[in-house]
């Protein structure tokens, strides 16, 4: 599914844009696929019970994952693999800057993902040690798959500014909203400041789920940041009473369905 040439022709017309972004270097890019191939790969998305989904469920997140690629449609583990391939990953390294991606064989954290009606995703940094590899995360692709998605059904993918004090993260303002189109591909780099997530209930009908497909590379940068899992962060000016289920599930996850060491 992936076009040399094109690729060639956007990684040298978008690394400026993308390397020159604020608050942390990210983009998108429509039509990245060809419509008709990408399709067939949302014809055999499965619903929520067609496979065993991890269900994440809380007041901080409430989302279906799985990273189990040999229980999906050989078009998506085909996709997927496809995207851990030099091809794909020479024109991240050219786009980003970033040398020597690596590939995560595992996709820890990443494949499908499905949103239902009144799902969320409160804003975050993502876990930043692979933890079976023990690489360094350094970039975050995702691949929307919603046709006809309305603006008020909500789950646009927000960037956020923000910074510490001490140990604490706090989040500044919403500096880009990119809607979760069909056929929409986002990178950004990952960082202890790369704020991002999509906050407001989903609003959409019962029949319909936010789709998308998620990969994660790394490099093998020396090590400096002491590892942690994925953290969650308060919104401002925001009065709830969940300070210590965010500092749990920065732990770990909360809860699992399956058993797995999935972070």
């Amino acid at each position: 599914m992936l076009d040399q040439e094109k690729l060639d022709k956007l990684s040298s017309e978008l690394s400026d844009k993308y390397q020159n972004s604020q608050p942390y270097n990210h983009i998108y890019i429509d039509d990245f696929f060809e419509n008709d191939s990408l399709r067939e790969i949302v014809k055999c998305f499965p619903s929520k019970n067609e496979i065993d989904f991890y269900k994440y469920d809380n007041p901080l997140e409430k989302k279906l994952a799985t990273d189990q690629i040999n229980k999906l449609p050989k078009q998506i583990s085909n996709l997927l693999y496809e995207l851990n391939t030099p091809k794909f990953l020479l024109f991240l390294e050219k786009i980003t800057g970033i040398n020597g991606l690596i590939p995560d064989p595992y996709f820890r954290g990443g494949g499908i993902h499905q949103i239902e009606r009144g799902g969320k995703l409160d804003i975050h940094i993502d876990f930043n040690i692979h933890p079976k590899l023990k690489l360094k995360r350094r970039l975050n692709v995702i691949i929307f798959l919603n046709e006809n998605w309305k603006e008020e059904w909500n789950g646009d993918f927000q960037v956020w500014s923000g910074h510490k004090v001490g140990d604490e993260h706090i989040l500044d303002e919403c500096k880009n909203k990119i809607f979760p189109i069909f056929n929409r591909l986002v990178i950004f780099s990952t960082s202890e400041n790369s704020y991002h997530g999509h906050p407001e209930e989903l609003n959409c009908p019962e029949d319909v789920t936010r789709k998308s497909i998620a990969l994660y590379y790394y490099t093998s940068s020396e090590v400096t940041d002491n590892q942690h899992s994925t953290t969650f962060i308060k919104l401002p000016n925001n009065e709830d009473n969940l300070d210590d289920l965010r500092k749990k599930r920065n732990q770990g996850r909360l809860s699992t369905n399956i058993k797995t060491d999935l972070i």
